[in-house]
């Protein structure tokens, strides 16, 4: 979440948590998530351990679904179909778990997950240039 994002959230009442250095990344520092009224936390246990609310980006990782409980609420790509170990331990958890890839509008569409469907179609044909380029073979192509 960028801090233009947080900083609804934080307008609207809430108390919104950020893992130190989360957004670096993306060139985005603790100091611009502050000024947009975060609390930065310097673990992401204690983030789950105090939120009722877990944003995130990424499926959690095995060490980070054991942090979860019953009255949180985990909002994030979850890929379940590919991940038996995620979904066993998702349900044992639980958390309410929302998975972007299954928010739908009122038209039927997948508001969250096209944008990304998006994305990964154009960046699938530059890395299969790339592998094209590494090619004896096809070199010429790209």
């Amino acid at each position: 979440m960028t801090p233009a994002g947080v900083q609804e959230l934080v307008q609207q009442g809430h108390e919104v948590l950020i893992e130190h250095l989360a957004g670096n990344a993306m060139g985005l520092n603790d100091e611009l998530y502050e000024q947009a009224g975060v609390t930065v936390i310097n673990s992401a246990k204690s983030i789950h351990d105090r939120a009722e609310l877990i944003v995130k980006v990424k499926e959690p990782q095995p060490q980070e679904r054991r942090w979860l409980r019953p009255g949180q609420i985990l909002f994030t790509y979850l890929h379940l179909a590919a991940d038996k170990q995620q979904t066993q331990d998702l349900l044992d958890s639980g958390d309410t778990c929302i998975a972007y890839e299954t928010v739908t509008n009122k038209r039927g569409g997948l508001p969250l997950l096209a944008p990304m469907s998006e994305i990964a179609g154009k960046l699938s044909i530059q890395m299969d240039c790339r592998v094209l380029k590494n090619s004896d073979a096809i070199k010429p192509l790209c």
